[in-house]
């Protein structure tokens, strides 16, 4: 039986079992953190949680597609200009792309602000023969292969809400200030890419986005200030509950106003409506628009599913070949129990060879219930494979494959793909393999900067939309991208 959110409290996960979970040697040093963190202000607000969950069900509804990407795990060393606008950069190009190929509204949602930990297969790991801690993340332990500096540091959790803070201060700031203006997509720049026919299409897409806004200029019709500015919202990984937990906060909810009251004194004549004092209130988890639950803790009786069931947000939930078609059922109703259409995000990984044989069952599951999720295509994590010298990689055939794959079964299934899930990165990187640049696993070596899995570089990134965006324009009988 579903249990029901008056059965919850935002430390309610804490008699779970729990998955990932981080043991520190200083637990005073924990509480100290976790206090701190509770009297830190929001970092986002439930104004902008609401508007993405607008957005979010009419991807659900399939009125819009969503666009999610950034780096597998941020550093807090990426909080700087450069690295910001690159990523934020590649997401607008993205999503132009997008917007022109599927004939429809682009949600943006940014992997950013708050992607710090990362699940581990193991807690533990030998470097040059000595048995140390793993990497999981700034805002658990350090990246340096040493005893000490991968001892979990309760310090690095305010770190990483100053991180997300700062972060968010100047993605708003820039966005606010024309970083998204659609009058000069062209002063984006392209970046680090060099490949002529990417180049061509998408500037050819831009002549064609300036050619309309021109002409809505001129017939006096270009009034709204939604060309010039854009919302990208923020997303991570909900994996440290205890974070989490601090900056969750009871909140007044703006889709849900107080009651109102007509006064009934016998000398007021005025028809005139006041409201309660006391508005509805709601559980936020306020460190992000968006959070996610990994493919690794998705247990149903498990610490995270519990905390994601409470709070309002939008949430989101990998998938792949391990997820049977009844679990998949139970945890939709378990976090979704009203049907909140778009709610929840389900994002499947199940990796190129596998995606036929899972994917129209678990369509099948959600289509036998009342649950309207947005169906999202995450195609990196099942394509993760080593060469022979051990160095991580993903082939973009891959990558596309799957996409591809995935597009096909919701369309022969009657169901809608309503966006993808991408680790990207703005920077000129060579971590994954192909793409019309010609990355070979040779290559690899020449700028592999991730501390954990291999990104789209903005080359691979950028192709990837157009390829996709030609796949919709195929799906309606056009022409495909190459007569964009």
């Amino acid at each position: 039986m579903t249990m029901t959110v008056d059965d919850w409290n935002p430390r309610s996960w804490a008699s779970k079992p729990i998955k990932q979970e981080v043991v520190y040697d200083n637990p005073e040093g924990v509480q100290t953190a976790l206090e701190k963190l509770q009297k830190l202000p929001p970092l986002v607000t439930t104004q902008e949680i609401a508007n993405l969950k607008k957005s979010l069900k009419n991807v659900a509804l399939g009125k819009a597609f969503v666009l999610q990407g950034g780096d597998c795990a941020e550093l807090f060393d990426y909080c700087n200009q450069d690295m910001i606008e690159a990523k934020v950069k590649l997401l607008l190009q993205m999503s132009l792309v997008l917007i022109w190929g599927a004939n429809m509204p682009v949600v943006r949602i940014a992997r950013i602000a708050g992607q710090f930990a990362k699940p581990r297969s193991s807690p533990m790991e030998v470097i040059n023969g000595v048995e140390m801690p793993s990497f999981r993340g700034d805002n658990i332990n350090g990246f340096d292969a040493t005893p000490d500096s991968r001892r979990p540091d309760p310090s690095r959790l305010v770190s990483a809400y100053f991180h997300s803070a700062a972060t968010l201060n100047y993605l708003r700031a820039s966005l606010s200030s024309g970083l998204a203006d659609l009058h000069s997509p062209l002063d984006w720049g392209l970046g680090h890419v060099i490949t002529p026919s990417i180049k061509e299409k998408y500037e050819r897409i831009v002549t064609r986005v300036k050619d309309a806004l021109r002409f809505m200029q001129t017939v006096g019709i270009d009034t709204d200030r939604g060309v010039e500015t854009v919302e990208v919202y923020t997303s991570h990984e909900g994996l440290l509950l205890e974070y989490e937990t601090s900056l969750t906060r009871l909140l007044r909810d703006p889709l849900a106003p107080g009651e109102t009251l007509t006064p009934t004194h016998p000398l007021k004549t005025s028809h005139t409506t006041t409201t309660t004092s006391s508005p509805p209130k709601s559980y936020y988890a306020t460190s992000s628009h968006f959070l996610w639950i990994g493919d690794r803790t998705r247990q149903l009786t498990g610490a995270h599913v519990e905390f994601f069931r409470g709070i309002t947000n939008p949430i989101g939930i990998k998938i792949g070949p391990s997820m049977t078609p009844e679990d998949l059922i139970t945890l939709l109703d378990t976090v979704n129990p009203t049907y909140e259409i778009g709610k929840v995000t389900l994002i499947s990984r199940y990796g190129a060879s596998k995606i036929s044989a899972h994917l129209p069952a678990h369509i099948a599951a959600v289509q036998s219930t009342r649950h309207i999720p947005v169906w999202q295509c995450d195609p990196m994590h099942g394509n993760t494979q080593a060469t022979p010298t051990g160095v991580k990689t993903r082939h973009f055939a891959d990558i596309l494959s799957e996409l591809k794959q995935a597009l096909e079964i919701h369309r022969a299934a009657g169901s809608f793909l309503g966006g993808m899930h991408l680790e990207l990165t703005g920077e000129a990187v060579t971590e994954c393999v192909g793409g019309a640049g010609g990355l070979t696993e040779e290559g690899l070596g020449e700028r592999y900067t991730t501390f954990c899995d291999p990104r789209l570089n903005e080359k691979q990134a950028l192709e990837l939309a157009f390829l996709v965006a030609g796949f919709y324009r195929e799906m309606e009988g056009e022409e495909g991208v190459n007569a964009i």
